[in-house]
């Protein structure tokens, strides 16, 4: 067929369509379907969330599944009433969380111990209002020697430890003021802030090497007396303990690398507290970015912990997610130990 008589003949044939339509009062615009993007990835906040999906138009958005904390638990399996009541917090900055009324959170609480991480504070720095509490006359600090505002955890007591050490035993570790150990009679305290494998994952191999030598020095302690350990251990460990996890797996907190980390720090002794007593349960998270409105979507993580030492699991009463608290990116978590 002569191309020039082809085109003549769709091209009539298109305009009769078109004069067919206007006098039938239909939309008269006539064009080749759009082909379909490829989905795209895209990378949110330091642990890498995956950021909600584009609702289609004329669906109505899903309602969040939030998470209720449930009634405190008080007394162990074993019918022992717990006497140890810890609190742990990611404040994301000390001197903001002070300024967003954080304290007040913690005096409705009352915990024996607050345990604080990310504080990016030196103890030069740190407001007077937590500085000052009565409520707790025992405060420790650690923050990092080379970077102002970075990093940092902090340990308020009640009652005085016997002993309070700083790191974990080896200087490649000791600079960025992680890690603070209380000896109590009957247990070892430690709250860390784990090292993020960061955007990009350039500081994965650190962070192996960091999960290797930290359940080693933890391993040591508990040879000693069992121990209790909290606070941001930055990984999600099982999909259940993220909203995305087809979407983060290579992504800051949910690499194989750092979730076989915390896979062997289970396997050297030690129980995750939450998943003991809540096996099932969904959607509690304890960090949420602030973009894409997260926290009010719940499209969070779990990267908050307390790990027990087998010894102390019959003493376990509650392990809980306040994720009502506000003032951080992440909420507080809290235990209820018999000891």
């Amino acid at each position: 067929m002569h191309f020039g008589l082809c085109s003549s003949r769709i091209l009539c044939v298109r305009v009769c369509a078109v004069s067919f339509l206007r006098v039938c009062g239909l939309k008269t615009t006539l064009s080749m379907p759009k082909r379909a993007k490829k989905n795209e990835e895209a990378v949110e906040g330091e642990t890498g969330n995956e950021p909600a999906k584009k609702e289609k138009k004329g669906k109505e958005p899903e309602a969040p599944i939030l998470y209720e904390d449930p009634p405190d638990k008080t007394s162990s399996k074993d019918g022992r009433a717990s006497n140890m009541k810890i609190t742990s917090w990611n404040v994301d900055g000390l001197r903001a969380w002070v300024k967003k009324k954080g304290l007040d959170w913690v005096r409705k609480e009352d915990p024996d111990v607050l345990c604080l991480q990310e504080t990016k504070c030196a103890e030069k720095a740190l407001p007077s209002e937590i500085t000052d509490m009565p409520e707790y006359p025992h405060k420790y600090w650690a923050g990092s020697e080379e970077k102002e505002g970075y990093s940092g955890v902090a340990m308020l007591c009640k009652t005085e430890p016997l002993r309070v050490t700083y790191g974990i035993g080896k200087e490649e570790h000791g600079k960025e003021g992680r890690v603070i150990t209380a000896e109590f009679p009957s247990f070892f305290l430690v709250t860390a802030y784990v090292p993020n494998a960061s955007r990009g994952l350039v500081r994965l191999d650190y962070r192996k090497t960091w999960d290797v030598d930290f359940r080693a020095y933890l391993s040591v302690l508990d040879q000693r007396k069992p121990l209790v350990l909290c606070g941001d251990l930055n990984v999600a460990h099982q999909e259940i303990d993220l909203k995305n996890p087809k979407g983060n797996r290579k992504n800051a907190g949910f690499t194989p690398e750092e979730r076989e980390g915390f896979t062997k720090l289970l396997e050297a002794g030690f129980t995750d507290s939450f998943r003991e007593l809540y096996p099932e349960q969904a959607n509690a998270y304890t960090f949420w970015t602030y973009m894409m409105n997260a926290r009010a979507k719940n499209v969070g993580w779990r990267l908050d912990y307390f790990l027990l030492s087998s010894a102390l699991l019959p003493g376990l009463c509650d392990s809980k997610i306040r994720n009502t608290a506000m003032g951080s990116d992440h909420c507080p978590i809290t235990l209820y130990l018999a000891v």
